[in-house]
């Protein structure tokens, strides 16, 4: 016995307000077993309110957020527990910190039409991010680097092909009783990076 801790997984479910992150990552965690969090409810009740009157959060406002999130994923993986996070994680240095967390963090990068994404925002009830702030996190996205460890998924597809792509392009093993992920049209250019 080493006392090194066990292998993990922990997946983030990237991209935009409205790309479907949460329902793309709750799918994953219910295929394959792997705990779920939504990184909004990391926020400070500050953050909550500056979004909610449309006021896009800076640097400032986000690296706290996402100091917790990167420990709480740090946390999971000490307790041998694999987890998936709904995050934008928009920019590269957002991803740089959430790697500080464990060992290896994988992306699923959920992207699409900003036309799609507003009209799926429009929608959407009972979110605090208005649609309004759609064209500050545009702006801020950047796609993932050739050297991050992830895949782009098409945000069109359905959730269950969407999940599909990301259990097998990932290779992530499913849970027990979970019917076998079929193959799916969603890979993209950016291919995994494998060690």
């Amino acid at each position: 016995m080493t006392g090194e801790a066990p292998s993990t997984r922990h997946i983030v479910v990237m991209g935009v307000s409205g790309a479907g992150k949460t329902t793309v990552a709750q799918g994953l965690a219910e295929v394959t077993g792997l705990t779920f969090a939504e990184a909004d409810e990391f926020h400070s009740e500050a953050n909550v309110a500056r979004m909610r009157a449309g006021v896009p959060l800076d640097d400032d406002a986000r690296w706290p957020w996402l100091r917790a999130l990167a420990d709480w994923m740090a946390d999971r993986h000490r307790a041998g527990v694999s987890t998936v996070l709904a995050c934008s994680a928009l920019r590269r240095s957002y991803r740089d910190l959430l790697r500080q967390g464990p060992p290896r963090v994988e992306f699923v990068h959920l992207d699409g039409p900003t036309e799609v994404i507003r009209e799926r925002m429009s929608v959407r009830a009972g979110h605090y991010m208005p649609a309004s702030l759609l064209d500050s996190q545009t702006a801020t996205l950047e796609p993932l680097w050739p050297d991050e460890r992830g895949v782009v998924l098409d945000l069109r597809l359905t959730t269950d092909a969407l999940v599909s792509a990301a259990v097998e392009q990932l290779n992530l093993p499913l849970r027990s009783g979970s019917p076998e992920a079929p193959a799916s049209s969603g890979r993209q250019p950016h291919a995994p990076v494998r060690s």
